[in-house]
């Protein structure tokens, strides 16, 4: 096989049908059009995508995405998962480092396409060489770890080019918030990937890079990299998340009021002291890692020693530990020992649950047990805030869904407030909260965001920086903060980069490639790819005039005050409106 041009005008797409079992490379539209990534996924939904059939039809695609300057630039090294959600219906992204989109880049793919339903559990390995499922059926029930180890035992060689992606418990059982894991420390975690691959019968992906790219000529390209090589590891631009990464967040937001407890009952409280993002790195932390491609390393890795047996018998787990997890599994549930929150996220990690809407979701059943609303009955173990080893057990009911309290919990809190009561304190915004309890702009931003993520805009920085409260202004930004992570999610770029990979450094980046049709398209193309996922989301059920803020989010106090529902609302409104316009309506 010749070595992939990486300047071609095409996408180089791989479909799978889990069906037949049959598989077929073909050339995709033209890259300058749909970049790559976000605008991949989303153009190959429209072209085959099934927007009138239910999400778990068979025919449904999931689809892997990467962008034109992965594995060739630091920090572009993120892959993009498409797939109709499960928890609501809609098409939608989740995003994922890790090794996946090196090893779909070095197996000589834009992005791989799977429709269809295994007729037995199996595993998907793919190479540049080789596509063939193999059948796991001993694998049904096994966590994320079990089949990890297995899988990673079925191809030889090609180390650091292999990339193994599963799902545990979860995702066979169809949760609403089942998520794949990548490589054992990534995830694409948001919105229900897990239960898709669950619904295809397909336990895991293994791709294997095992093809050749080309190297662009001349004396830029090595310079441009260099350079960009330097600004990430010699700067301050990166620093926070080699450091203490993310965790860092803890105690600036819960000194600010903006750090979520107890279900969002509170936003800041003396118990952070147990558990910041220092003592934590002091107390546990084992070692850093990195997705490939990236010179960072801001997966924060710690050592958790659990006992068991008799006093001298101990069990020592590596669990991988960032502000999400840490919010949703720990000050949620008013959980402050640091380790008892690691055993949580562990539990998670097996079962192949989404840590942030498996915690929040929790959070609200604890405050539902609280009030009466629910009982042992529903819940089957007591869940208490502050009290971990009920919820250890409930996020196995969960991930099993055992009875029909944790069926209902497992399509999301509001789901099962629906049945139960409790939907004023239902965490959710357009899925369970993220961790950012910043202000009106941050609720209306994942409410209405494209993927319902603290990532699509950055609202939460809207509320830390700008005082005065005009909903015109911080609409505006969120606009343009969207249009520009589009670009960014096209590419694929770690959104911690996003300082660095500026419209004009990622033109440079293309045109030092041969790509400068693309370069000089770029932010139209970016503003189509952002108007093409609103079209397909709304083709799929949403309608953004219908999203609610519940209850909650209006009763909070941040360090500037209450909550102001009047600009809360009128900011949700004209927020609205633009997406409608951008989705065509």
């Amino acid at each position: 096989m010749p070595p992939i041009d990486i300047a071609r005008p095409f996408s180089r797409i791989l479909h799978y049908d889990a069906t037949s079992g049959k598989a077929r490379v073909e050339e995709f539209g033209l890259r300058a059009e749909h970049l790559g990534g976000s605008g991949l996924a989303a153009a190959l939904y429209e072209a085959s995508g099934l927007a009138a059939a239910s999400p778990d039809a068979e025919e449904q695609p999931i689809i892997f995405a990467v962008g034109p300057l992965t594995g060739l630039f630091p920090l572009m090294s993120k892959c993009v998962c498409g797939f109709r959600s499960p928890y609501n219906g809609q098409w939608t992204e989740s995003h994922a480092g890790g090794r996946l989109a090196l090893a779909l880049r070095f197996a000589g793919y834009d992005a791989l396409v799977v429709t269809g339903r295994a007729s037995e559990l199996s595993c998907l390995i793919v190479g540049g060489h080789r596509v063939r499922a193999v059948p796991v059926p001993f694998l049904r029930g096994a966590d994320v770890f079990r089949t990890g180890k297995y899988m990673r035992g079925m191809v030889k060689g090609f180390s650091g080019h292999r990339s193994t992606i599963r799902i545990g418990r979860a995702g066979e059982n169809g949760v609403g918030f089942a998520c794949i894991n990548v490589d054992s420390f990534r995830h694409f975690g948001r919105l229900g990937s897990g239960a898709v691959l669950g619904g295809k019968n397909i336990k895991g992906i293994q791709v294997v890079g095992d093809s050749v790219s080309a190297l662009p000529p001349g004396k830029s390209y090595p310079s441009l990299v260099r350079d960009i090589q330097l600004a990430v590891t010699t700067t301050s631009a990166m620093r926070k998340y080699h450091d203490l990464g993310t965790p860092e967040n803890l105690e600036p937001l819960n000194k600010l009021h903006a750090l979520p407890w107890r279900n969002l009952q509170k936003t800041s409280d003396s118990g952070i002291s147990d558990m910041t993002g220092q003592r934590i790195a002091e107390d546990l932390l084992l070692r850093q890692s990195a997705c490939a491609g990236c010179p960072v390393g801001c997966i924060h890795i710690a050592l958790l020693r659990e006992q068991f047996g008799d006093e001298h018998d101990y069990l020592y787990k590596q669990v991988p530990y960032d502000y999400e997890p840490l919010f949703s599994l720990g000050t949620m549930l008013h959980i402050t020992d640091p380790e008892r929150v690691l055993s949580l996220m562990d539990e998670t990690e097996k079962t192949g649950l989404d840590c942030m809407s498996a915690g929040v979701a929790l959070a609200w059943a604890a405050e539902a047990f609280e009030k009466g609303l629910v009982s042992e009955k529903e819940t089957l173990v007591p869940l208490r805030f502050g009290e971990w080893e009920g919820f250890e057990t409930a996020l196995r009911h969960l991930a099993g869904r055992d009875n029909d309290f944790y069926r209902l919990l497992g399509q999301g809190a509001l789901a099962a407030a629906a049945c139960y009561g409790g939907d004023d304190f239902a965490c959710v915004l357009g899925q369970e909260m993220a961790g950012y309890a910043t202000g009106e702009v941050f609720f209306v931003a994942q409410t209405l965001g494209f993927r319902h993520s603290h990532l699509d805009n950055g609202g939460y920085s809207f509320d830390q920086t700008v005082t005065e409260k005009d909903a015109g202004a911080a609409v505006k930004y969120l606009l343009k903060d969207e249009h520009d992570r589009v670009m960014l999610t096209c590419m694929v770029a770690c959104l911690f980069a996003r300082k660095v990979y500026t419209t004009e450094k990622l033109q440079e980046c293309l045109s030092s490639l041969g790509l400068e049709d693309m370069a000089g398209v770029l932010p139209e193309a970016a503003g189509a790819v952002r108007d093409l996922r609103w079209k397909l989301k709304m083709g799929t059920g949403f309608d953004p005039q219908k999203a609610r803020i519940p209850k909650r989010f209006t009763e909070i106090t941040t360090w500037k005050g209450g909550i102001d529902a009047t600009y809360m609302e009128e900011t949700r409104g004209l927020y609205s409106r633009e997406i409608l316009r951008m989705g065509g309506r």
